[in-house]
């Protein structure tokens, strides 16, 4: 994944319509196919990253790596990391990772109604 450069007008614009529209700014958040999906499955509760990959087989394991530290880092999904061998790491939403849920099932219900025209 490639950064924006600071320095660019691409960067300053997307930074000035995140700050105006909430909507963009949530979108920049939630935005991509993966995030949405991996939201998705973690509605329904903790999963660990192996079960995730199964539930996603098309993903590789960087781009789930890259996409769950950056819903993270978000504070979409809380990761917890027991000590024990070997290593047991789980996935949840956070409260405000919960929220998503309804919008998640109205983007599924727009999607399906959008296929049909």
């Amino acid at each position: 994944m490639s950064k924006i450069k600071e320095s660019s007008t691409n960067f300053a614009n997307k930074q000035a319509l995140m700050e105006e529209c909430p909507e963009v700014y949530a979108a920049n958040i939630i935005g991509g196919q993966w995030s949405l999906v991996i939201c998705s499955w973690l509605l329904n509760g903790k999963l660990r990253f192996g079960e995730l990959k199964k539930l996603l087989p098309t993903i590789t394991e960087r781009m789930l790596t890259l996409q769950l530290r950056k819903l993270e880092e978000n504070k979409i999904v809380k990761r917890t990391v027991y000590a024990e061998v070997p290593p047991r790491v789980e996935y949840e939403l956070t409260a405000i990772g919960y929220e998503l849920g309804p919008i998640i099932k109205q983007l599924e219900k727009w999607g399906e109604r959008h296929k049909e025209l």
